[in-house]
């Protein structure tokens, strides 16, 4: 089943009726999952829901024809305030939560929401990006969150609990939304025109982890490609991590001028990588591999060439998420995935994290 076009999330649909319906909604949320299954756009109907001047909230459908729900849907409803990372910044602005050194608390988001609402019913704040709120910033909303205005909702988004501080969790109520059924995500790929061929909509879905953006980032043909050479490289002996290094950034910079997408295709070859010594790790404690058939045959290769030791692969896995959580901060990204394959090599052969063997 579907609400309001939005797939996968009944279960958060339900929580929310019952919880309006007893007049016991919450004022802060926390909405957690993978990205690319749809947190954002359920934010956004149930803000739609909460401001429609035709429907009753009860029943979260809003009627998309009142102009609060035309305004919503055009992100001009002068009750809902939505806040998200800037593209060319690492972190959420400290200014679009409390305004600039000559406004402070004289706009952005906390001054804000706490006025009077325009159109005499709720008024409802999204963060989307929550996971990059640097300190600074998520202690701005402390006071926010802990008492907020009446009749009001904040909503932030991230993707795991972890990447939130201790204060935010605490005074959020946490909703956890599950990645997408292959299922699911196979019929967005074809519904929306995304993906033409069906069998390469299936294909994608089952490798994406339930996450339709995930899918889409996969389409590219020469990604897999590269993904051939590299599982290549990651079976050698030693790592060839100069040479690898190299052809990495190549590629990476080959994404474009612009810095998301080449983040975004520096995600897709770590969380590769990661994804093989993962399954390596697998299957040197007597599993079987998973996954298709190139990544089954590299695991296959390593474990014939020998010389990989649970401990090595396992620090090497954790090397890899390391990377991956760094992709998205200042750090030069040559730099960091040089630093990254050098590591891989030398806890390769050391069978040690590098932090064991450093200095």
């Amino acid at each position: 089943m579907s609400w309001q076009g939005i797939e996968g999330h009944d279960d958060n649909v339900q929580r929310f009726r019952r919880a309006i319906a007893s007049n016991r909604l919450a004022s802060t949320f926390l909405f957690v999952g993978p990205p690319g299954i749809g947190k954002r756009a359920f934010a956004l109907k149930l803000a739609q829901s909460l401001l429609c001047q035709r429907i009753d909230p009860v029943e979260l459908n809003p009627c998309g024809h009142c102009d609060a729900c035309i305004q919503v849907t055009a992100g001009t409803h002068p009750d809902l305030i939505l806040v998200s990372k800037p593209a060319e910044k690492s972190a959420i602005p400290v200014a679009a939560l409390v305004g600039d050194d000559n406004r402070r608390m004289r706009e952005g988001l906390c001054h804000d929401i706490s006025l009077k609402a325009f159109m005499g019913g709720r008024k409802v704040a999204i963060i989307d990006d929550a996971d990059y709120l640097n300190e600074e910033g998520a202690n701005c909303l402390l006071k926010t969150l802990e008492e907020p205005p009446p009749y009001s909702v904040l909503i932030l988004i991230g993707t795991t609990p972890d990447k939130q501080l201790p204060t935010i969790r605490s005074r959020c109520q946490t909703i956890r939304f599950q990645p997408l059924e292959t299922d699911v995500v196979a019929e967005l790929l074809e519904s929306r025109g995304l993906v033409g061929d069906p069998a390469e909509a299936r294909r994608l879905a089952a490798i994406s982890g339930g996450s339709l953006e995930r899918a889409l980032e996969l389409a590219a043909e020469e990604l897999w490609t590269f993904r051939r050479q590299l599982l290549a490289a990651l079976v050698k002996r030693p790592l060839p991590s100069v040479e690898l290094a190299q052809a990495t950034v190549a590629f990476v910079d080959a994404a474009g001028k612009e810095a998301p997408a080449r983040r975004a295709r520096a995600r897709q070859l770590i969380a590769f990588t990661a994804e093989f010594y993962g399954q390596l790790l697998r299957a040197l404690a007597g599993g079987a591999a998973r996954g298709d058939a190139d990544l089954v045959a590299a695991v296959n290769a390593a474990q014939r060439i020998g010389g990989f030791s649970e401990e090595g692969v396992m620090a090497a896995v954790d090397r890899s998420l390391e990377a991956l959580a760094h992709v998205d901060r200042n750090a030069h990204q040559a730099t960091l995935i040089e630093c990254w394959l050098d590591d891989l090599a030398r806890i390769l052969e050391t069978n040690q994290p590098v932090a064991e063997y450093a200095g």
